[in-house]
């Protein structure tokens, strides 16, 4: 079961990464949340030339990943769960729970920390919110990631099939969180009592520091609400808010090579860190909820530049 597992992990999530990734890209053809502005081929060729980038130094630079580290551990008897000895399913499942909470500890740590944040924000640096965002990351956050994850799944003594589980997870619901779906209201709202939701992450995405300072996680929905980052919609609705931040909005940075340079130029403090009630914090809110309310209001009158704007029922 183990040489199984180490041999065909790779397989396993390719093949449900791309299952899901087709399966969402489809779902955003037949039922789109926002109306998309910028095209799609320069989007996706470059954001899924970022993943393969990313996928190549990962194995490159850690050859023996998270899985690699759970089988090492079973083998040395290493780790707390080894030292409990409690039921295989009951360590599978504290596993996938442990894992999502360390992703969602982590995801905070690199907005509160500027040198993090440098790295982090190529993610929110992307113009627009689609699936191929959630695949969006500099490799040196995806190394850091991997660090860190690999040391918990040590510390834990995890199951390497509960590793599988969580990766093949963590790939899916990155997708699913990301995706430019509108789903039904009744679904939605079920859904995001237990999970993630493509409309509760894109709060995450919005230019607003108070927006994108919230809805953290990227699996299970009650670690916002457990410790107060948890914020419903954002302000003037799903359609009119403006993603990305306010450092990086030229369509030239979506741009493979921009993409990867974007950490090392700019300032590190900026749109993404925990707010400081300041009075340049103030002022940054109050550019964004104006632009936002102007994309609000170009999105309903909608027409050609000095077209006649369309009447609105009070």
């Amino acid at each position: 079961m183990d040489a199984f597992l180490l041999a065909h992990e790779p397989i396993l999530r390719l093949g449900s990464f791309f299952v899901v990734l087709l399966a969402m890209a489809a779902a955003e053809v037949v039922s789109p949340r926002r109306r998309r502005e910028i095209p799609r081929l320069l989007r996706w060729a470059n954001n899924l030339a970022l993943v393969a980038l990313d996928t190549a130094i990962l194995r490159l630079g850690l050859p023996v990943l998270a899985v690699g580290a759970a089988l090492w551990a079973e083998s040395a008897r290493a780790g707390l769960f080894h030292l409990l000895d409690p039921p295989r399913w009951l360590a599978i499942a504290a596993t996938v729970v442990v894992l999502d909470l360390l992703v969602y500890a982590q995801h905070r740590l690199f907005h509160a920390v500027p040198v993090l944040w440098r790295v982090h924000r190529v993610h929110h640096a992307d113009l627009e919110f689609d699936v191929t965002t959630g695949v969006r990351f500099h490799p040196i956050e995806i190394l850091l990631s991997m660090l860190l994850k690999t040391a918990a799944v040590v510390a834990l003594g995890a199951p390497p099939e509960a590793v599988v589980l969580f990766e093949i997870v963590l790939n899916a619901m990155a997708l699913f969180t990301h995706s430019n779906v509108k789903l039904p209201e009744r679904v939605e709202a079920l859904l995001r009592l237990v999970v993630v939701t493509p409309d509760m992450h894109r709060v995450h995405h919005s230019v607003r520091p108070i927006e994108t300072d919230s809805n953290f996680g990227f699996n299970l929905s009650l670690w916002d609400r457990l410790f107060g980052t948890y914020r419903p919609a954002p302000f003037g609705g799903h359609e009119g808010m403006i993603i990305g931040i306010e450092l990086f909005r030229e369509p030239r940075e979506l741009w493979l090579d921009r993409m990867l340079t974007q950490p090392f130029r700019g300032a590190a403090s900026g749109r993404g860190r925990r707010i400081e009630r300041g009075e340049a914090d103030e002022r940054a809110i109050e550019r964004a909820d104006e632009a936002a309310r102007v994309a609000a209001r170009e999105l309903v009158d909608e027409g050609p530049p000095g077209a006649r704007p369309r009447e609105q029922t009070p």
